[in-house]
């Protein structure tokens, strides 16, 4: 059913010990009284982790589990930002060359935060699903080591290390709330679920802008190529991914949307009463909390503030009350 095992995850998370401590959980009250519905929410801080984002998990995950013939040829992957950073801050730790693919004209402030790790940017593509092909087609020439953000095994591993992590911090958790892009968090925690916590249920939450993966998982469709309008680049995925698909089918409690207006509400929420800035993706498992919350009343309920990478421009318009487009 499920592409790792727990087992996986728990040699993912003896890998990571020697790099990474783990992500806050925190309680704010204010923010229960906000969602309502007799709903305690616990935060999972993943934004104060290396690189300001769970991605740091994915990539020390990967880049820890390369043999020495992988570590001299170094890795290669396509990122629009947190996958990049994660495999350029992990790549540096073990001493690793990487390179990263974006887009033409990709956010310049995570380009910048990328090379600043040390790793080698390359633009090609005009759109993501392009970066990916021309990403393959270098891989191939170079030799390098693919790391795909969502078809590795590692990958999702390493991001199962969260919700373990979170159920030994929070054993009272009833639910988590996932922003889903790939699909590799929830897929981890579905794993995690059913080995540390069967009653634990994991819902997925995506914008309308971007709602591949919840439309498939709700006809049983594949998706590829679909329309992405979002700003919450963290979730901004337009298809569905082979070792995700079928386990998110059958791995979720449930999955939900959200517009963005309601994505960047979350983010000026989480700053008003946490004092933490989310990236779009950051905030998105707070407007599905919102959605899910009558579903949800009365309960412990986990939401991942996955990543605090929202660049200036974006972070000026939001927490002036706008919605970026």
């Amino acid at each position: 059913m499920y592409p790792i095992s727990f087992d996986d995850v728990v040699a993912a998370r003896a890998r990571l010990r020697p790099y990474l401590d783990p992500s806050p959980v925190r309680h704010y009250p204010p923010l229960d009284e906000l969602v309502g519905h007799g709903i305690r929410v616990l935060v999972k801080h993943e934004n104060h982790l290396p690189t300001g984002s769970f991605k740091v998990r994915n990539g020390t995950s990967s880049i820890t589990a390369l043999t020495d013939d992988e570590v001299a040829r170094g890795v290669i992957a396509a990122s629009t930002g947190n996958h990049g950073l994660g495999l350029a801050w992990s790549g540096a730790q073990r001493g690793v060359s990487v390179t990263i693919c974006v887009p033409r004209g990709n956010n310049p402030e995570k380009s910048a935060a990328i090379r600043g790790l040390g790793a080698t940017v390359l633009e090609v593509g005009d759109r993501y699903d392009e970066t990916i092909a021309a990403c393959r087609t270098l891989a191939d020439r170079d030799g390098k080591t693919l790391v795909h953000s969502t078809n590795h095994r590692e990958v999702i591993a390493g991001a199962g290390t969260m919700t373990a992590e979170f159920l030994e911090q929070a054993p009272d958790v009833e639910a988590v709330i996932i922003a889903l892009g790939g699909g590799s968090q929830a897929v981890g925690a579905a794993v995690v679920r059913d080995a540390m916590k069967p009653t634990l249920e994991v819902y997925a939450v995506q914008s309308v802008g971007a709602s591949a993966q919840h439309d498939a998982w709700h006809d049983g469709a594949p998706r590829a190529g679909a329309s992405v309008q979002t700003f919450a680049e963290g979730i901004a995925t337009g298809a569905t991914y082979d070792l995700t698909f079928a386990a998110l089918r059958d791995g979720l409690a449930g999955f939900v949307l959200v517009e963005e207006a309601a994505i960047a509400q979350g983010v000026r929420d989480l700053w008003r009463i946490t004092h933490n800035l989310a990236e779009g993706a950051g905030a998105t498992g707070l407007a599905g909390l919102h959605a899910l919350a009558p579903r949800l009343a009365g309960r412990t309920v986990g939401i991942i503030l996955c990543g605090g990478n929202l660049d200036a421009s974006r972070a000026v318009t939001v927490l002036s009350g706008g919605t970026p487009y």
